[in-house]
C-alpha cells in the first residue's frame, strides 16, 4: 500500500478555464491541517513505544517465570520421590500449579496492545484516505511538470528553498508509477517506475520486485509510442522471470507490432533499443485542455517574464491616501506599480502580523474544498483545476475582519457593501488555481445573478504568508510574475469603465513547491460604485 503519511511529508475564486471532466484528483489537506497529522502522528508513536515497553515488560516477566521454573523443574525430575519426599517441596508443587501457573496463564493472556489500538482507532477518522493518497501523488507530478524537475532530483529531495531532504525509496517511486499507470498517465508511469528501477539497479533496498517494476515500466513506454524501448525492456523482464503471465505475450506482440510496422515503411528491422535509462524529456508530456499551458507553467519557473528595463522605467512608488481619506492622512499606505496595462499595484503593510493570525485562526476550523461558481448556473461547486482549501468570513464576525473590509473601502475608494464576504484561502504543497477569469464573461450572463450585485469590478489580494518556493500570481497574457510577501496586498480592475471585460487579467495561482500559502480575497461588485468609479464613454477606457 501506498504510505500516506510518506507521501504528505514528502509534499495538500471564480469561473472555470474550462468545464473539462479531466481526471485529476484534489490534494485536500493543505499545510494548515497537515501539521495536525504531524503532531497526531508524533502521539501515535508514544502510544507504540508505550505499547512497545509494555510487550517487553510482559516478556521479561514470563522469561523469569520460565527461568525460575526451569531450576525447579531440573531438580524435581532428577529424582522426584526424594524431590517429594520434603513436605515443603511437596506444598510448593500444590502450591504452583493450583495458584502460580493460573497467574502465569493470566500474565500471557494479557494483551499490552489495547491501549495502542484504541488510540489508532480514536485518530483513524482524521486520517487521509485514498483519495487524498492519490491526490497528495498527483500533486509531486504537478509539481515536477511545472518546475521541470527530473524523477532523480525529486526523489532524493533536491528542491529549491529546501534546507533538509526527503527521500522516496523505490517503493516510493513504485507506488508513484502505479498512481499514475491506474489514472492511464503513462508520462508519469514511465519517469517514475523508471527511476524505481534506477534507484533498484543501483543496490538499495526493495520490496516491489524487479519484474513487476518492468512489466509496467514496459507497457508504459509501448503507450507512449516507443516499441523498440518496449521490446527491451520486455526482453529483460522475460530474463528475469521466463513464465510470467503476461511478458511473454507482449514481446511477441511487440515483436510483431514493429515488424508490421517497418514493412509498411519499407525499413529494415531495427537494432534493439539500449538499456540507457530513460531520461526527462524522452517523452512529450501529452497535450491537455489548458491552452497556455507551457506559458503558464514556464511563467510559474521565471521565465518569459516580459519586465522589461523599459517597462519597469514607467513604474514608480507612491504614498496613498486614498485621495485624502481620513483613516489614511496620517498613515498613508505605501504604493508601488507592479505592472502598467493593466495597471497593477501592491501595498506594503496592508495587513499586521496580528491581524493575519487572527484571520487563520477564525479561517482554521471552517477550511473546506476551495469552489469555483459555474458559469451556467452561478452555483458554487468544486473543480479538480483548483486545489485548496478556502472560508468565508464576514465583518460582524470580529472586529478584525471588519477592519479589514474597511481598509480596503479606503485603499480603494470603492465601496465593500456589496462585495463578496473576505474568502481566506490555504494552499498546501502543489496547491494550485490554473489560469481563469475572476469576472463573468458574456458566455455566462448568470454566473453571479444570485448575488444581485453585478460583475466582479476589481480584486484585492492579500497575501498572508511568505512561500519558500513556488506559488507566484501569474497573468499569462501579457507575462506577469507577481510573488507573495507576506503583509502586503495586490489590486487590480477586473472590469473597464465601459463595463466591458478585460481579458488581460486572466491570471493563475502557481503550484507551492515548497512552503505554505495563505492568502485572503476581496472581490468587489459594481453595485453601489456607480459614483465612485464612473462609467466611460469607450470600452477601453
Amino acid at each position: 500500500a501506498f504510505p500516506s503519511l510518506l507521501m504528505m511529508l514528502c509534499l495538500l475564486c471564480s469561473s472555470p478555464v474550462s468545464y473539462s471532466t479531466w481526471p485529476f484528483f484534489s490534494f485536500n489537506f493543505p499545510l494548515g491541517q497537515m501539521t495536525d497529522l504531524i503532531y497526531t502522528e508524533k502521539e501515535l508513536v508514544q502510544s507504540l513505544k508505550e505499547y512497545i515497553q509494555a510487550e517487553e515488560s510482559k516478556l521479561a516477566a514470563v522469561k523469569s517465570w520460565a527461568n525460575k521454573l526451569d531450576v525447579l523443574t531440573r531438580a524435581s525430575t532428577s529424582d522426584p520421590e526424594v524431590y517429594l519426599a520434603h513436605p515443603v517441596n511437596a506444598y510448593k508443587l500444590m502450591k504452583r500449579l493450583n495458584t502460580e501457573w493460573s497467574e502465569l496463564e493470566s500474565l500471557v493472556l494479557q494483551d499490552p496492545s489495547d491501549g495502542f489500538i484504541s488510540n489508532m482507532t480514536v485518530h483513524r477518522q482524521y486520517f487521509p484516505d485514498e483519495e487524498d493518497e492519490k491526490g497528495a501523488a498527483k500533486a509531486l507530478m504537478r509539481l515536477q511538470d511545472t518546475y521541470k524537475l527530473d524523477s532523480e532530483s525529486f526523489s532524493k529531495g533536491k528542491l529549491p528553498g529546501m534546507h533538509h531532504n526527503a527521500v522516496l525509496t523505490v517503493d516510493d517511486c513504485y507506488d508513484m508509477g502505479k498512481t499514475a499507470y491506474n489514472e492511464a498517465d503513462y508520462y508519469h508511469a514511465v519517469l517514475w517506475m523508471q527511476q524505481a528501477l534506477r534507484q533498484m539497479d543501483a543496490g538499495e533496498e526493495h520490496v516491489v520486485s524487479k519484474a513487476d517494476v518492468l512489466d509496467y515500466l514496459s507497457y508504459s513506454v509501448y503507450q507512449m509510442g516507443d516499441l523498440p524501448r518496449a521490446i527491451e525492456l520486455t526482453r529483460r523482464l522475460v530474463a528475469i522471470d521466463s513464465s510470467h503471465q503476461r511478458a511473454g505475450g507482449n514481446l511477441r506482440y511487440f515483436e510483431n507490432l514493429l515488424s508490421k510496422q517497418l514493412k509498411e515503411l519499407n525499413q529494415e528491422v531495427q537494432e534493439p533499443a539500449t538499456e540507457e535509462p530513460i531520461q526527462l524529456g524522452t517523452y512529450k508530456r501529452p497535450k491537455d485542455y489548458l491552452p497556455e499551458r507551457e506559458i503558464y507553467e514556464g511563467l510559474c519557473r521565471g521565465e518569459g517574464v516580459k519586465m522589461t528595463s523599459e517597462r519597469r522605467s514607467r513604474l514608480y512608488c507612491r504614498y496613498h491616501d486614498g485621495n485624502r481619506n481620513p483613516r489614511l492622512l496620517l498613515q498613508p499606505m505605501k504604493e508601488e506599480d507592479e505592472w502598467d496595462s493593466p495597471h497593477i499595484v501592491r501595498y506594503l503593510n496592508a495587513l499586521s502580523d496580528s491581524e493575519i493570525e487572527k484571520i487563520k485562526e477564525l479561517a482554521k476550523p471552517r477550511l473546506a474544498r476551495a469552489t469555483v461558481r459555474d458559469p451556467k448556473t452561478g452555483v458554487l461547486t468544486t473543480a479538480n483545476y483548483r486545489v485548496s482549501k478556502s472560508a468565508w468570513l464576514e465583518g460582524e464576525e470580529d472586529p478584525v475582519i471588519e477592519r479589514v473590509n474597511q481598509r480596503i473601502e479606503d485603499i480603494t475608494g470603492l465601496t465593500t457593501q456589496t462585495a463578496e464576504l473576505l474568502q481566506i484561502a490555504n494552499y498546501g504543497v502543489g496547491g494550485q488555481y490554473e489560469p481563469h477569469f475572476d469576472f463573468s464573461r458574456k458566455d455566462e450572463p448568470d454566473a453571479f445573478k444570485t448575488l444581485g450585485t453585478g460583475n466582479r469590478v476589481a480584486t484585492f489580494l492579500n497575501y498572508m504568508s511568505d512561500v519558500e518556493a513556488g506559488g507566484a500570481t501569474v497573468f499569462p497574457d501579457f507575462g506577469a510574475a507577481i510573488y507573495p510577501k507576506k503583509g502586503t496586498a495586490v489590486f487590480w480592475y477586473n472590469l473597464f469603465r465601459s463595463g466591458e471585460g478585460d481579458y488581460r487579467t486572466r491570471h493563475a495561482a502557481c503550484p507551492v513547491l515548497v512552503g505554505c500559502k495563505w492568502v485572503s480575497n476581496k472581490w468587489i461588485h459594481e453595485r453601489g460604485q456607480e459614483f465612485r468609479r464612473p462609467c466611460g464613454l469607450t470600452e477601453v477606457d
